[in-house]
């Protein structure tokens, strides 16, 4: 159940919940990033392979993909504010497990491939539950609103985290030296480190949340319960061309498994480097989620959603052909502005068309949808760079995203069509 409207309308950080969401997701993301950047940086380190590289996503992936139906399922069954506990305090013992391994000079391969597929099985879990109890925070009617807000959370620490992470494993490199993997080891063991400590914040936030159970009439497991959140995104062809066109986008336009390629090789650059590259998105997507809490898309959102996604091929392209720090620092910036645009169109329309008793299932689908894009395009981008070439690979991952919303166009119809971001009436009751 959302929450009620207040009388007077406040801000909707002054909502204590929402306030104490909105911290938990910065200081989760935060960690994350800087747990994925040391990863990515220790793994090529390691390896010098973009193949390894994409390999990560895949690991974080699939683990993902299996447990999506029983994760969302099981958010729909109990209290989500307790299943984010849960996953948030996993992630911070495998943080401190990283710092640990580091240390002791066991970091290999197949270890950092082991903690991507552990860090995968959590986010089955920790994004449908994040995702299904925004909602019961906030007013309906102020639930783009407040995607907006929590997306500016999220790309403020996506800025911060890369950035912070990068710095703190180059002065590990130059300062470092005690550990058995030497400043490299040290500068890695310091930023697990600093993740742990990130999702621990993170958790002291989730659990000063009201408790939020289950909605009633809750269903026993079965395949048709297990399915029903894939059976309601496909019977619904807004919400199908939405989800599906990111996932297609960004699984053939992204290239955030080769920035370490492209930071040594390319640009010239190191962790310092690599840092800001991961974070010039979320600068362009928080500038973009700032002015969408003051000014949320009123008309003609599904034109929006497809010029946006087309932007974003766009500046993946430049991106691609750049040889200047600056100017891929400002592509990639641009790309993120524009994704935002798109995430906060179609995650609003999305949880406006879900009945609460389903946004479990529903967001785990979704979190399918955005895995695959996300770290299934991550094994894309390395295997087609292994193939062709860094360059190449991004160049015609931009282009395919620009193909993309031209076929979408004319598949979905009624997504180009669509206008305005409001509850359809039959969300009101539950549909299985």
């Amino acid at each position: 159940m959302a929450a009620p409207e207040p009388a007077v309308p406040v801000p909707l950080l002054r909502l204590p919940d929402f306030r104490r969401f909105w911290l938990s997701r910065l200081a989760s993301t935060a960690a994350g990033q800087m747990l994925m950047v040391a990863l990515g940086w220790q793994m090529y380190d390691l390896t010098g392979s973009a193949w390894d590289l994409g390999l990560v996503g895949l690991a974080q992936f699939v683990p993902a993909l299996l447990l999506a139906l029983p994760a969302g399922h099981q958010v729909d069954r109990s209290d989500r504010r307790r299943v984010l506990a849960v996953v948030l305090a996993l992630q911070a013992a495998v943080a401190l497990l990283l710092v640990a391994a580091t240390g002791a000079g066991w970091m290999g391969r197949g270890a950092l491939l082991a903690v991507s597929l552990a860090l995968g099985a959590l986010r089955a879990w920790q994004m449908p539950a994040s995702q299904a109890l925004l909602p019961q925070l906030v007013p309906l009617t102020r639930l783009p609103q407040a995607l907006a807000l929590s997306s500016a959370a999220l790309q403020g620490a996506i800025i911060a985290g890369p950035a912070l992470g990068g710095a703190l494993y180059a002065a590990g490199q130059r300062f470092g030296g005690a550990l058995p993997g030497g400043g490299a080891g040290a500068g890695a063991a310091a930023v697990y480190g600093l993740s742990a400590l990130g999702f621990a914040v993170a958790l002291a936030c989730v659990a000063r949340l009201a408790a939020r159970p289950a909605p009633p009439g809750r269903e026993p497991a079965s395949l048709a319960a297990l399915s029903a959140g894939l059976r309601f995104i496909w019977q619904r062809p807004v919400v199908l061309g939405a989800v599906s066109l990111d996932l297609f986008a960004v699984l053939l336009g992204g290239a955030t498994a080769l920035l370490p390629i492209f930071a040594r090789d390319l640009l010239h650059t190191g962790p310092e480097g690599l840092g800001l590259l991961r974070a010039a998105p979320a600068v362009g997507a928080l500038a973009m989620s700032l002015w969408l809490a003051r000014r949320p898309v009123q008309r003609h959102s599904g034109a929006w959603l497809l010029g946006a996604v087309a932007v974003y091929g766009a500046t993946m392209v430049v991106f691609g052909l750049s040889t200047r720090l600056g100017l891929s620092l400002a592509a990639l910036a641009v790309s993120g502005a524009a994704d935002m645009v798109s995430v906060v169109i179609r995650q609003s329309l999305v949880q406006l068309a879900t009945p609460d008793a389903m946004r479990g299932r529903v967001s785990a689908v979704n979190s399918v949808f955005i895995g695959a894009s996300n770290q299934l395009g991550e094994f894309e981008s390395g295997a087609t760079a292994a193939l062709f070439g860094p360059v190449a690979s991004v160049v015609l991952g931009g282009l395919g995203t620009g193909a993309v919303v031209l076929a979408w166009t004319a598949l979905f119809p009624a997504l180009a069509r669509y206008d305005r971001l409001e509850r359809p009436r039959e969300s009101q009751g539950v549909v299985v």
